[in-house]
Order: C-alpha cells, then structure tokens, then sequence
C-alpha cells in the first residue's frame, strides 16, 4: 500500500503530552515524582496548576495528570488500562523490584514473554501503566 501524498504542506507536530485523569492533582504529582522519579516539566499557574505535565526533563513528552473532577465532580475517574508505557533503563528485574521498594505497587510483575519482558504498574487512582526494559 502507497501512502498518499498530502495535498498541502503539514506542519511539523512534536509530541507534548498525554492526558491521564486523576482524582487528586497534588497526591498524583507526588506519586509520580516521588514513587517513579519523574520530573515536573510543566505546570500551569492561574488556574489553580490545573495543568500539571510529569515525564523526563529535556525528554519529548509527558503525562499530563488531569485533575478534571475537581472542576467537574460528576467526572468519572475510570481506572484501568491507560495505554501508557514507560521504559525502564538498566536491568530490568532489579528496577522494578527498585519501584516496589519505594512503594509502587505491580498489577502485573516482572514477566518474560517470548517477545520480551514487562510489567504492569498501578497509580493511586487505579491506572495502570505498562513498564518495558529500555
């Protein structure tokens, strides 16, 4: 199959962020900066830091950690599957028994598939996140 040409120029669009609904900003940023490491690489003012973006300084990308039901309380936080992936650098087994140490807790631990390992973390708001060897 041939990709079709578009008619007009495009615009280079980078990556910023993914939306992840949570029930409590401030306890989300901690988790995510305290519990994984990550790094606050946005964060809005005047709106009451609604708008809040966890990931990797100098890094493409984020999380942006939406705290939507403080605005609108019949909001449902939904947690699950969020289709967010994170790669862990080093030695697999051991960055995750890392995590578990600071108190990340695995709805899936450390497995090895015939295509490679993974796991499966949960935030305080039942998200889960998939985990991969860098």
């Amino acid at each position: 199959m041939t990709a079709k040409k578009p008619a007009a120029r495009l615009p280079k669009a980078t990556f910023h962020s993914v939306a992840l609904v949570v029930a409590d900003r401030v306890r989300s940023v901690t988790w995510y900066t305290q519990n994984l490491g990550l790094d606050v690489i946005e964060q809005g003012a005047g709106d009451g830091d609604h708008w809040v973006v966890v990931g990797r300084k100098g890094q493409n990308g984020g999380v942006h950690l939406c705290d939507i039901p403080t605005f609108d309380p019949n909001f449902p936080v939904e947690p699950g599957e969020s289709g967010i992936q994170f790669d862990l650098p080093g030695d697999f087994k051991k960055s995750c028994a890392a995590l578990k140490a600071n108190g990340v807790r695995f709805s899936t631990p450390p497995t090895k598939r015939p295509w490679g390992w993974y796991a499966k973390i949960v935030d305080p708001d039942g998200n889960e996140i998939r985990v991969n060897p860098r």
